[in-house]
């Protein structure tokens, strides 16, 4: 089951105007779709994205419509790179570059939402390495 649809766009890109920079090509709806929804995923490694995004024999279990219109800003930027016709380009442009921004608040750990499941981190699937690091500034001398 897909997590966003073309129908689901219909909030972000009015439909005529999404039939008209894709020419009425599926194809290139569910190319930006899955593009966006890539992008999206990249920044969210922490999180079980299984039970966020769903795959394709589930559907997701946390229904978040907040992680839904993130990714659905940053497919249509995807889409309007093809095509801008009749649409405020620097519109789209600051919705994409706001979610990328949230993502990147949460891809850091200032941003916790509520009911994210994190990856399972048993013994067994445990991530390699450390995740914490620690550093210091050069050592300076004072020299009289």
């Amino acid at each position: 089951m897909a997590y966003l649809r073309k129908e689901d766009l219909y909030t972000v890109i009015y439909p005529e105007i999404l039939e008209q920079i894709t020419r009425r090509d599926d194809t290139i709806i569910n190319r930006a779709i899955a593009s966006g929804m890539q992008e999206v995923k990249s920044y969210l490694s922490r999180w079980d994205l299984v039970q966020l995004f769903g795959d394709d024999e589930t559907e997701p279990v946390v229904a978040d419509e907040w992680l839904k219109a993130i990714t659905k800003d940053v497919a249509a930027w995807w889409i309007i790179k093809l095509g801008n016709p009749g649409i405020n380009y620097e519109h789209i442009r600051t919705c994409y570059q706001d979610s990328i921004n949230v993502l990147r608040q949460l891809q850091a750990g200032k941003m916790q939402p509520d009911g994210w499941p994190y990856k399972d981190t048993t013994e067994e699937s445990a991530p390699d390495g450390n995740s914490v690091e620690w550093s210091s500034n050069p050592k300076r001398s004072t020299r009289f």
